[in-house]
């Protein structure tokens, strides 16, 4: 029963963790070779909302988010990794991005939570906060 468990408990998680983990794994790779401007822009963007990034050189930053968002692609598509550990660092990813939308100027239609044309980009990572959720229920169901 437990095994059926395991294997019903994997097969739910699947299409969660690889479609996810190959839109983390695409953008980590694809902030590997950032050039000046993009690693700039980038980091000045991540530092209106969470100051301390300023502090750090932006091709520096852009190193440090980019394995960042590796870890997390391995976390899920590696299926050695208990689905609460790969769901914890999904959430903790996501709220920093849920974050910079909603203390972002401009992200947010005035008075409301509805996305800006501007906003839709960082407004879409809800579904990475729900996800990161359920692998964390699912995570802590299977160890019951």
């Amino acid at each position: 029963m437990a095994s059926c468990w395991a294997r019903c408990s994997a097969a739910r998680q699947l299409p969660l963790r690889l479609t996810v983990g190959a839109f983390f794994l695409n953008s980590g790779l694809s902030k590997l070779d950032a050039d000046e401007a993009t690693a700039e822009g980038l980091q000045q963007f991540a530092a209106t909302t969470y100051p301390f990034l300023g502090k750090y050189d932006a091709q520096k930053f852009v190193r440090l988010l980019s394995a960042g968002e590796l870890a997390i692609a391995a976390t899920l598509l590696l299926p050695v990794v208990p689905a609460a550990v790969a769901g914890v660092a999904l959430t903790a990813f996501s709220v920093g991005t849920i974050g910079l939308y909603l203390r972002t100027p401009g992200m947010r239609q005035e008075g409301s939570l509805r996305p800006t044309e501007q906003g839709i980009v960082l407004a879409k990572d809800v579904w990475m906060l729900g996800i990161g959720i359920s692998l964390i229920a699912e995570g802590l169901n299977e160890h019951r």
